[in-house]
């Protein structure tokens, strides 16, 4: 069985990632999303396993000491990590798995795993991206403002990404990371293939 994909996905808050990886995991039920691990308790309503796996400082640190997480780093007195083994195992199975992490997360993962697909998700605008943080009317003024100013050293980053996708709209830019994966995949599968056979006539 082909190796699966695996994408991280980065955006600036506002910018539409949560809502375009809902749409591909809903149109493609064999894409996985990766559960992170944190040392924070448990809010009301969330589920160990599937909003994240809720770990103790030391289990966190034991994690990050044995090399198993992919990338990690500390919010507010809290850790947060990505989990390397249930990645790598359905990545063995020929799944494609999807990392939402910021940009610090995703350059650690492209040094321990540099055969990723890097994808960032840029606004149409900076004026767009701050009328759709207004938008939400859950945030005070400070709050947006210092949301826009993060975006704006964010969007500096797009550079080290394999792709950029302006989320437009939510149907093209689902669409164009549908394209991507496909020919990502069709070009691993190819080149692997040519390699196999390769070795076999060798």
């Amino acid at each position: 069985m082909n190796k699966g994909l695996l994408l991280v996905i980065s955006a600036p808050s506002g910018a539409g990632k949560g809502t375009i990886i809902k749409r591909l995991m809903d149109d493609d039920r064999s894409l996985k999303l990766s559960v992170s691990a944190t040392t924070r308790s448990p809010r009301p309503g969330e589920v160990d396993g599937e909003d994240y796996f809720f770990l103790s400082r030391e289990e966190f640190d034991d994690l990050v000491k044995n090399g198993e997480m992919l990338e990690h780093a500390e919010y507010v007195g809290n850790c947060y990590g990505t989990p390397k083994g249930p990645v790598e195992s359905w990545l063995n199975d020929g799944l494609n798995v999807i990392l939402e992490i910021d940009v610090q997360g995703g350059a650690q993962v492209k040094e321990i795993m540099p055969e990723c697909v890097s994808i960032f998700i840029l606004p149409p605008s900076m004026r767009e991206l701050e009328n759709r943080l207004r938008g939400r009317s859950t945030e005070n003024d400070e709050v947006v403002n210092a949301r826009l100013e993060a975006a704006r050293q964010e969007v500096h980053h797009a550079e080290d990404y394999d792709y950029v996708v302006v989320n437009d709209t939510v149907d093209q830019a689902v669409e164009e990371i549908k394209t991507i994966i496909a020919a990502e995949k069709h070009r691993f599968i190819r080149v692997s293939s040519i390699v196999e056979r390769v070795l076999i006539d060798a």
